[in-house]
């Protein structure tokens, strides 16, 4: 099986260096590095990878550089997936990115990189078509008060399980993280696609939706 193709787009040399040795020990191939949104699309467009870090708020104007040409990647290049990396915990930044497709797509705060097989575990789901947002991010989308809010038909335990799928997890992944049999979370996902009216979608699809649900919300 081919490793996974990566390029790491962060202005920060010796950061870039560490994802990138990271990665390449758990056995993907870094295919090219970028240090400013610029070159960030050239390389993408040339080496077309299966995944692109980015880090947000690159030069050439450091603001959030990273993160637009992120999205522009994400509509140009539709194959390659892409993981950005944030030291800030914004929400806009998570909706920019998704906008209306939340497969092969993640979202995380950088101190994520810390806890290794984590990171390179979100790395290869988002490649893989999933998805992956920071706990801390779904945290706060999950828990802010909105209007006609279409989360109140949710139980506690159901938000519970959307907000770990909104971070990328299984069913197996989230019964383990809360302690129940997997056929509990099977039972709590098909209450919560009913709830939001995603009956009549392949699961995977409406794992999606579900997502994009708790995203919208408002």
């Amino acid at each position: 099986m081919a490793a996974l193709r990566v390029l790491i787009a962060e202005d920060q040399v010796l950061l870039r260096s560490g994802i990138a040795r990271l990665l390449e020990d758990a056995g993907l191939q870094v295919v090219a590095e970028a240090g400013d949104a610029d070159e960030l699309l050239r390389k993408a467009r040339a080496h077309r990878p299966d995944v692109a870090i980015v880090d947000v708020q690159m030069p050439p104007d450091h603001g959030d550089d990273g993160l637009r040409a992120a999205v522009r990647i994400r509509r140009e290049l539709p194959e390659t997936a892409v993981l950005v990396l944030s030291q800030f915990l914004e929400e806009r930044y998570a909706t920019d990115l998704i906008g209306d497709d939340a497969h092969g797509v993640g979202y995380l705060l950088k101190d994520r990189i810390i806890d290794v097989e984590s990171f390179v575990d979100a790395v290869r789901r988002v490649a893989g078509g999933g998805s992956a947002l920071d706990p801390d991010v779904v945290a706060r989308m999950v828990g802010r008060p909105r209007v006609d809010d279409p989360l109140d038909a949710l139980t506690p335990r159901e938000r519970e399980v959307l907000a770990l799928m909104a971070e990328g997890h299984s069913n197996r992944g989230i019964a383990e993280a809360l302690g129940v049999g997997a056929a509990a979370i099977e039972k709590h996902t098909t209450r919560i696609f009913h709830k939001l009216g995603l009956t009549a979608t392949a699961n995977e699809h409406r794992r999606v939706m579900a997502v994009l649900t708790l995203l919208r919300a408002r």
